[in-house]
């Protein structure tokens, strides 16, 4: 518990900057959605450039001792603490034009996107440093990954029935008491080796060849997943016109999402991860393409596309990290570069956030959509843009994952039963 806690509010807190703060700005600021796109990308792009650098940072911090991983940890998870409030509530003298709550949300949002990855990364390699055999392996994951699932819920809910200053105060408390309890954490083991041999270069994930096939398979899976998450609350409100279920449409995909990772888990132990991975792409094309389908006041239907698109969430939570750990343990890369896979994996999970908000948005306003939109043209697009190029690009990394992992045999490299853990 004193390790996995820290999960509840990094979860908790990426759901507000990642889905909720586009809806925010240019609803309630009226910032357009070209610049407000333009500004997310670099925000993002900053931010996943510096994970690499990150990993390899934390690497050198744990190999000095974990203390000094853990004093890091809380003073980014202090101003990670006054960002996301920062972000939410801006100052008074910026808001009288759309120039200055851009260079604060600029500003401000790099910081707190880099001192969340400093927090996460610190969290992810300290979990995979414990070691241990597979059993206590997996009890370190379902420790963390237990209480990110509850933190996702109760943000799915809390801003829109408590707002969002009940958001920020119940944050600050959440990551107080986590990092607090992560000093109290099982450390992880001493190394024997000097802090220079325990430093591996930026590059050395790259030198994996299977690294590379699974990253460009999550890259491309991943920006389909992104896009809907940016563009949802949008949908929501002007495509189904039905803002006061968006509790209830969040909290279906995730509790789906949560719940059917057991489902996917026993799926694997018959036919493998990269092929159940397959599967759930598959079932995810399906739920977006029903979406393109739905009209204003469809929220049954609706309701029922995000549980399906969310039991596909199940398992792009579990099976692409399960099949990671994997490829560094074949390398024989563990124990010593866990930071660095995770700093290029985190990378490319804000890439995709990045590119999602930089050119989904823009051109959603080139097509003349701005939220609150109600002429056919503008739904049109933004219908597209929601459900059915998330569709595409799905088709493109189902491909991607049958050419370069599943046909050239390549789920026989590791154990891909022992590797869910």
């Amino acid at each position: 518990m004193c390790y996995g806690s820290l999960g509840l509010p990094l979860a908790f807190v990426a759901l507000p900057l990642y889905v909720v703060l586009p809806n925010h700005y240019a609803s309630q600021f009226g910032v357009p959605l070209a610049w407000l796109g333009i500004v997310l990308l670099a925000a993002r792009l900053l931010d996943a450039v510096a994970d690499p650098l990150i990993g390899r940072w934390v690497d050198a911090l744990f190999a000095r001792d974990s203390r000094s991983a853990w004093t890091v940890a809380a003073i980014a998870a202090g101003l990670l603490t006054i960002g996301f409030a920062g972000l939410f509530f801006p100052p008074a003298a910026v808001r009288s034009g759309n120039a200055g709550l851009l260079v604060w949300c600029a500003s401000v949002l790099a910081i707190t996107y880099l001192c969340y990855s400093i927090v996460s990364v610190v969290h992810q390699s300290w979990g995979a440093r414990l070691g241990g055999d597979e059993s206590q392996r997996a009890s370190v994951v379902a420790w963390r990954e237990g209480p990110a699932l509850a933190g996702v819920l109760i943000a799915s809910v809390l801003p829109s029935v408590a707002g969002l200053g009940a958001t920020a105060a119940v944050f600050a408390a959440l990551i107080g008491i986590a990092i607090a309890l992560l000093r109290r954490a099982p450390r992880p083991r001493p190394s024997p080796l000097a802090i220079d041999q325990q430093r591996p270069s930026l590059g050395l994930p790259f030198t994996n060849p299977a690294f590379r096939r699974l990253l460009a398979i999550f890259l491309l899976n991943g920006i389909a997943s992104a896009i809907p998450a940016t563009l949802v609350l949008f949908f929501i409100r002007d495509k189904l016109q039905a803002g006061a279920y968006e509790p209830l449409f969040l909290a279906a995909y995730f509790a789906a999402g949560g719940l059917s990772i057991p489902l996917w888990i026993s799926v694997v132990k018959r036919y493998g991860l990269p092929v159940t991975w397959l599967a759930s792409m598959l079932l995810a094309i399906l739920a977006f393409f029903w979406a393109s389908k739905l009209g204003t006041g469809d929220v049954m239907a609706f309701a029922t596309v995000c549980i399906f698109s969310g039991i596909a969430l199940g398992a792009d939570l579990t099976l692409p990290g399960a099949m990671l750990t994997g490829v560094i343990q074949q390398a024989g890369h563990g124990d010593r570069a866990e930071g660095a896979y995770f700093g290029w994996w985190n990378f490319a999970t804000k890439l995709n956030l990045a590119l999602a908000a930089g050119l989904v948005l823009p051109l959603l306003q080139a097509f003349d959509y701005a939220p609150g939109s109600r002429s056919p043209s503008a739904l049109t697009a933004l219908t597209a843009a929601y459900s059915l190029l998330p569709c595409l690009l799905k088709l493109l990394a189902a491909g991607a994952l049958w050419q370069l992992w599943i046909r050239p045999g390549q789920r026989n490299s590791f154990d891909a039963r022992q590797q869910i853990t």
